[in-house]
Order: structure tokens, then sequence, then C-alpha cells
């Protein structure tokens, strides 16, 4: 396996992990988000903690994708590759940011011991306001974050670089936008944040994470010059097959 196939196959497990933590972390937290009176009932705390924790894997895989692919990406554009981790770093951050907010609603719950609390209107309120802050850290990090770094950033760099088929990139560069814009559009009160429309605006972005994390798992880069230098930095002899790619 050359290194460019192996980094392509790196970066599409990691890929591949954001969607296995991240789509059970969201039903796990379904008792904290849902329910209003969550620090006052007999809570789902382990359950919660397990989400907490996948969300923790999702953060760290977000980063491992970027700074995977830097090396191969700063060939084709130094400082649009920077960006790139740039984004990724800043949508993690706000994961674990409302990681903490769910876990301090969940530790709040657990100092104020269940059920028939006297102040429970004020316990209900500070509850709903940390859920309410995850609810912002998901619109701004995986809603518009990833929107403009895995969509329009990394759709870029694969586009111009020709490392994916540039057709497949087009679900990016034009999904990844259209994903910023209806988080923008929530931002301003348009439309709620769990609505049909919302999930709509956002299919094109989760088809072209889809793409990008099935594409390198099983295919790998297209042949590029970028391809062949980083392999020959890596001393790699290329097979006559992929010399002949190249030159095609």
């Amino acid at each position: 396996m050359s290194p460019s196939r192996r980094t392509a196959l790196i970066a599409g497990i990691w890929f591949a992990l954001t969607f296995v933590a991240s789509i059970p972390a969201l039903l796990l937290y379904g008792p904290v988000l849902n329910h209003t009176d969550y620090v006052l009932g007999a809570g789902a705390d382990n359950r919660i903690a397990l989400g907490a924790l996948l969300e923790i894997v999702t953060a760290v895989a977000n980063i491992a994708t970027a700074v995977v692919f830097y090396p191969v990406l700063k060939r084709q554009n130094q400082a649009v590759a920077l960006g790139y981790v740039a984004s990724r770093t800043a949508e993690s951050v706000l994961i674990l940011v409302g990681v903490l907010a769910v876990m301090s609603v969940v530790t709040l719950r657990q100092d104020i011991g269940g059920a028939g609390a006297a102040n429970a209107a004020t316990l209900t309120i500070a509850g709903r306001s940390l859920v309410a802050l995850k609810d912002w850290t998901f619109l701004l990090g995986p809603a518009f974050g990833a929107g403009i770094g895995t969509g329009v950033l990394l759709g870029y760099l694969m586009y111009s670089s020709g490392l994916m088929p540039r057709p497949l990139t087009l679900l990016g560069l034009i999904g990844g936008p259209i994903s910023a814009a209806g988080a923008i559009a929530v931002l301003f009160g348009a439309w709620d944040q769990t609505s049909s429309v919302q999930f709509i605006l956002t299919i094109g972005e989760i088809l072209w994470e889809l793409s990008v994390t099935l594409w390198l798992i099983i295919k790998g880069f297209q042949p590029s010059p970028i391809t062949a230098a980083y392999d020959q930095e890596r001393g790699w002899d290329q097979p006559r097959e992929a010399q002949l790619a190249l030159q095609r």
C-alpha cells in the first residue's frame, strides 16, 4: 500500500468514526434534550454519560480527519489546508462545550437529589438553559462549521487537486454553503433547528461527508501529481500502472 493510499484509508476511517459516534450520541441525549424536568426526575445519567463519551470521540475524530489530510492537501493550497484544520478544531471545541453543558445538567440533577426540590422552577430553568447552550453549540458547530469547513474548504481542495472525482466534490461545494445558510436562518429565527426544512438543507453536506468516507476507504485518492510527489517523498516507487495513469 502506497503512503498516499494509506493516508486516504486512515482519513476515511476517521470520517467513518464521526458518523459512528455522533449519531448514537444524539439519540442517547434524548432524555435530557427532550424533557424539561430532567433535573427533577430519576434521570438516565449513565445513558447521558455514554452519549458524552461518544461526542468526545467525535470531537477527536473531527480534528484527526483534518490533521491526517494536511500533509497531502497542503501541496495543493497550504493556506486553505490550514483553514480546514482550524475549522475542524473550532467545530470540535463547540462540540466539547456542548458536552460540558449536558453533563452539567446531569450534575445539577444529582446534586439536588431528584424530585421534591423546593425550588423546582428555578432548577428547571437552569437545566433548560444548559440544554439551550447545547443546542446552540450544535447549530454553530456541526451545522454551520461543518458546512464551511468540510463542505467549502475540503470540497475546494478536493476539486482543485483532483484527488476525488470533481462531480462528487460539488456535493460539498454546493451542500456546504446551503447547510451554513440554513444555520444562519435558524440564528435569525426563520425556522426551528429541528424542523424538516433545516434537515433538508443539510442533506447535501451529509451526503458529501458520506461520499468522502466511502470514497477514501474503498478507492483512495485519485492518481495525481500531488499523490506522486507525496509517495516519492516517502520513498515509494510507483507501480508502472500508476505512472501510466498520471501520464494520461
